[in-house]
């Protein structure tokens, strides 16, 4: 923030400290202006062509910016990305309590990263991987969307879930 003797502009559109506009002014009559109502000459948006100056109290004013970018980061929502792992042999018990991990994280509204390591020579089968993921993106679709399909990257594949908005129905 620039703010008394560290704007450099030469001259400033002014808008006075109850919000009315004074103008076109040089630096240093909007300087007097803000010494004269015991304010300080706070430049509000430096890129306009003249640049706008606002009379104000800087500490308030930058008190005030503070709480707006609290309120902003409360309302803020992060969402993590859990991982259940899976492996292309996997069996029909194994596979429904991985499944039921995978719903209970998207119930609770996070997002699913569902991936297959191939060990040794696995690698070579991936369409069995493929069709492991294929099963998870349809037993799931009642509670998720696909976000990103089944996709090779190194010796894994993976593919990432998204739980469904229910504002959207």
């Amino acid at each position: 923030m620039m703010v008394n003797d560290g704007i450099r502009a030469r001259e400033v559109r002014l808008i006075g400290a109850n919000g009315d506009q004074l103008g076109v002014k040089s630096k240093d009559e909007a300087l007097k202006l803000a010494e004269d109502a015991e304010l300080d000459l706070v430049l509000v948006a430096p890129k306009a062509k003249p640049p706008v100056a606002k009379i104000l109290d800087y500490g308030k004013y930058r008190f005030e910016l503070q709480k707006k970018e609290r309120e902003s980061r409360k309302k803020q929502k992060v969402i993590s990305v859990k991982e259940v792992r899976l492996s292309p042999t996997i069996d029909v018990n194994d596979f429904n309590t991985k499944l039921k991990n995978a719903k209970k994280f998207l119930a609770k509204g996070e997002k699913v990263r569902v991936s297959i390591r191939f060990k040794g020579r696995a690698i070579t089968h991936k369409d069995i991987g493929r069709e492991v993921l294929d099963r998870m993106a349809k037993e799931t679709a009642d509670v998720a969307n696909v976000e990103q399909k089944a996709k090779m990257d190194g010796r894994s594949m993976f593919l990432v879930l998204a739980p469904k908005d229910s504002d959207k129905k």
